[in-house]
């Protein structure tokens, strides 16, 4: 009996939900579009405002470099505390602890306003895609309605009379508003009316359009039943042609998204080939002053793949479906894949939160030597592990060379066993150059030795 009571009573819940629902849309009638893009509007703008407030700034193209003065001022001292350890070797390595600055890791607001407006056109884009694809369904079933009618009038029976016949059979999707056209009818309303409102219900131009001329059909006189089988017909064929068409344009939508997978792929190779060479001239180079280190191409190649996603999808959109609109769901997609494929290819990853109980050692490339201005023949690699001898993984590590020269990349990250390796070129005069690494305040110094050719 218990169990009984409950079902009866969630029966009734049900049926009071439902029923507040359906008064809500009958009194207020509210417009799908608030559900669709006002409130996920909304939602993003609360959260770039919220990224805002909690201190997330805009991540631009320039890097931040040390001045030169510094980084003298760096090197004297390292110089100094090595010249004041007695029977120490100057080309040994140690560990040292220094205070220095965390380098700010967290995401920046040029992603959280990336997934904002992901967040805002994605929930349109999605009913919009429904709506086409309900209403192309509606028109399929429109021309099986208007097959029927047809038929039933070519068997004697008035229009009315159809009506309500076929509103007594399984319609599909139409079966409601064939219903109440049909019960409209039956209230005294005209055949030319109901067939109005019910096309006007269905939101589709092509029926509107098909039915306005069975109504005229039905006050024409003749043979109004073989009028409306070839309305049926030119509908069907209409139909067909318009997949006809988004078939022959879907080959551009692919072509559309492989030109975006190429331009992936070349900013791929510019930042792994092209730009760590540039960064390795340093800020200056034989050929003069080298602007392009200062400027951070992940970040803005980032921003380039983002932009033409979105713009590239509406394009889609206009192209294949004639309408901009159309086109959000592939900028979201677009969006998307490229922010992941950035994220894991490009632009660095966010760093594990770690304290400084580690120590960084050498372990492979200390006190070689080389030319000036010329880069070593192999890289310096350095190992982070904890006080149990363990791996530190997904740690940020930051590279300098002093008293000149530049490293390649400036900072990078640790890998699964904890390693992490630098590229070398020396300064322009010979002698001793030391590359110091340094994460969290815990710093390693390895040494190159530059001599004349």
């Amino acid at each position: 009996m218990d169990t009984e009571d409950n079902r009866s009573l969630f029966a009734r819940k049900k049926a009071d939900l439902g029923e507040l629902a359906e008064r809500i849309h009958i009194l207020y009638n509210p417009p799908r579009e608030y559900f669709t893009i006002l409130i996920p509007v909304l939602i993003a703008l609360l959260l770039v405002i919220g990224a805002a407030m909690s201190g997330m700034v805009f991540k631009g193209t320039e890097k931040v470099q040390a001045a030169d003065s510094d980084k003298l001022k760096a090197y004297q001292e390292l110089m100094a505390q090595m010249n004041a350890d007695d029977g120490e070797d100057t080309l040994s390595t140690d560990t040292t602890k220094t205070e220095e600055k965390k380098p700010d890791q967290r995401m920046g607001l040029d992603e959280v306003l990336i997934f904002a407006v992901i967040i805002a056109i994605t929930p349109y884009a999605i009913d919009i895609t429904l709506q086409k694809r309900t209403i192309r369904r509606k028109e399929e079933l429109y021309t099986e309605f208007l097959f029927k009618l047809s038929e039933l009038m070519r068997g004697g029976l008035d229009p009315i009379k159809s009506v309500k016949e076929l509103s007594r059979t399984d319609l599909g999707i139409l079966s409601p508003n064939v219903r109440i056209a049909s019960t409209s009818m039956v209230y005294g309303k005209s055949f030319g009316d109901s067939m109005k409102s019910m096309a006007k219900s269905l939101q589709s131009e092509l029926i509107s359009r098909y039915t306005t001329l069975v109504i005229q059909a039905s006050y024409s006189g003749g043979s109004v039943a073989d009028l409306i089988l070839k309305a049926s017909e030119d509908m069907r064929s209409i139909i067909g042609i318009e997949r006809e068409k988004e078939g022959n344009l879907s080959q551009y939508v692919m072509i559309f998204y492989f030109a975006q997978g190429i331009i992936f792929f070349i900013i791929l190779t510019l930042t792994t080939s092209l730009l760590p060479f540039i960064d390795q001239l340093g800020p200056s180079s034989p050929f003069g002053v080298n602007k392009l280190a200062g400027v951070d191409f992940a970040r803005g190649f980032f921003h380039l793949i983002m932009v033409n996603a979105f713009f590239g999808g509406l394009i889609i959109g206009k192209i294949a479906e004639g309408d901009a609109r159309h086109g959000l769901k592939h900028a979201a997609i677009l969006m998307m894949a490229g922010y992941i494929a950035c994220a894991v290819f490009i632009i660095p990853p966010p760093v594990a939160e770690t304290t400084g109980d580690f120590s960084i050692e050498v372990i492979s490339g200390n006190a070689q030597e080389g030319f000036p201005m010329l880069p070593l023949k192999d890289p310096i690699m350095f190992k982070l592990i904890d006080k149990e001898g363990n791996a530190v993984n997904r740690t940020e590590v930051q590279f300098t060379i002093m008293p000149g020269g530049s490293v390649s990349p400036a900072s990078d990250i640790t890998n699964n066993d904890g390693v992490v390796s630098v590229d070398v070129k020396l300064g322009e005069n010979t002698g001793n150059y030391m590359v110091i690494a340094s994460s969290n305040g815990v710093t390693q110094r390895a040494t190159a030795i530059s001599k004349n050719a």
